[in-house]
């Protein structure tokens, strides 16, 4: 492929662009079109998560992210400004980031127009602009049960500097994106295994959680259970925002303790970048007045920490197998089908005798916001299935009823 042209460099380095200058199909290891399996880790200090991507270190998930990126090499490789991929790094432009084309000139080539990219970290609220490159991707492919054997493959990402890495987890070498973009992670190993658009995301709330990239089945500790991803509670559209490449889903409403608070349209966005779900002001007035007028007689906290407002004496609260004993609350979504949040992702344990609703109000409600936004503590220990082929969400529920977690999958590779 000429329009990736790399500059001189060390043996080992040209080794590597030499595979990422052949196609897309040729240029990997495959791993024979099954789906690839990869760990998640919860970082405590930030509440995000990462999975060992990038040469085996580890890339920040995030599901609104529509590319990968990360720091590079002095010397890479990089894409011409007419190639397709070019175009497709530029569908979505970071917010207060000047528009300043498509490329630059290269350096060693002033003849030749080097094309740029704008990664964004949405947790430092910063964008920079770098080369469009290729780095390697790494996992295993896996049948569901067990990783099979390692695999990895060039896949295209943005150049960031050092800088660019604030507020993330130490150790963390950037973003993978798993927006609905072409050059999105889960696109891009669609095309290099040749497998479903689609991938699962198992959040952990502690230890290690799972994501499988290319379709099922998905399989989770103790033996004998059946493929999660057979017997979800639900599927719901998946509805796109014009302007935002992340994914979004229309409710009819909102429930506490089966009761509607809120009725519909509501648009539903999903989202890694946040701990907890926030909802638009008009939205969260009325949804927090029902679940503290459902737990009036429970023994309260005051004052509540940040970002809380109802916490209670846990001590006091009761437990099942889905978490403390306290109302549900509903998404009713449409098709149909509810996502239920019961208390094991909706009271957050903020120290040894105190739970806090794990709500909260959105802090920065920008034209056009949805009106909520799931947040990562209420996808953790719930089976998420991303089918961009069918344009659907499907749910598991909280994976407690099941007495399994995110983090039993088996990550010992297959004899």
């Amino acid at each position: 492929m000429a329009q990736l042209k790399p500059a001189a460099m060390p043996l080992a380095v040209s080794l590597y662009c030499l595979s990422a200058l052949l196609p897309w199909s040729a240029a990997a290891t495959y791993g024979g079109g099954k789906p690839l399996v990869t760990a998640i880790t919860k970082d405590a200090a930030t509440k995000l998560y990462t999975a060992p991507l990038k040469d085996s270190r580890p890339l920040v998930l995030d599901l609104s992210g529509p590319l990968i990126w990360s720091t590079c090499p002095p010397k890479h490789p990089s894409f011409e400004c007419h190639h397709h991929v070019c175009a497709h790094a530029h569908s979505y432009h970071p917010p207060d980031c000047p528009r300043t084309g498509h490329g630059v000139a290269d350096e060693d080539d002033p003849f030749r127009c080097k094309c740029t990219a704008h990664p964004y970290n949405p947790f430092a609220r910063k964008a920079s602009s770098g080369d469009l490159t290729r780095v390697t991707v790494t996992a295993n492919d896996t049948d569901g049960k067990n990783p099979l054997r390692p695999v990895s493959f060039p896949a295209v990402a943005a150049c960031a500097p050092h800088s660019l890495l604030a507020k993330l987890p130490a150790g963390a070498v950037g973003v993978a994106g798993l927006a609905r973009s072409r050059v999105a992670l889960p696109a891009q190993v669609s095309r290099a295994q040749k497998v479903a658009n689609k991938f699962a995301l198992c959040l952990p709330s502690g230890g290690q959680g799972v994501a499988i990239f290319g379709g099922g089945p998905l399989f989770l500790l103790p033996p004998g259970r059946p493929d999660v991803m057979t017997t979800l509670a639900g599927t719901t559209p998946l509805r796109r925002n014009p302007a935002l490449p992340g994914y979004f889903m229309s409710a009819r409403g909102i429930a506490v303790n089966q009761g509607q608070v809120q009725p519909g349209p509501l648009v539903v966005g999903l989202s890694s970048r946040v701990p907890y779900t926030e909802l638009r002001a008009d939205v969260y007035g009325p949804f927090v007045k029902a679940f503290d007028r459902a737990t009036a007689e429970r023994k309260r906290v005051t004052p509540p920490p940040a970002p809380f407002e109802l916490c209670y004496d846990s001590r006091e609260l009761g437990s099942t197998r889905l978490g403390y004993a306290v109302p549900q609350v509903d998404l009713m979504l449409e098709g149909g089908a509810n996502w239920t949040v019961f208390g094991g992702n909706s009271m957050v344990q903020v120290d040894d005798n105190t739970a806090c609703f794990g709500f909260v109000r959105m802090a920065r409600e920008e034209k056009g916001a949805p009106a909520v936004v799931i947040g990562g503590f209420q996808m953790e220990n719930n089976l998420l299935v991303f089918d961009e082929e069918k344009r659907q969400l499907g749910f598991s529920s909280l994976l407690f009823g099941r007495q399994t977690t995110c983090s039993n999958f088996n990550f010992t590779l297959a004899a």
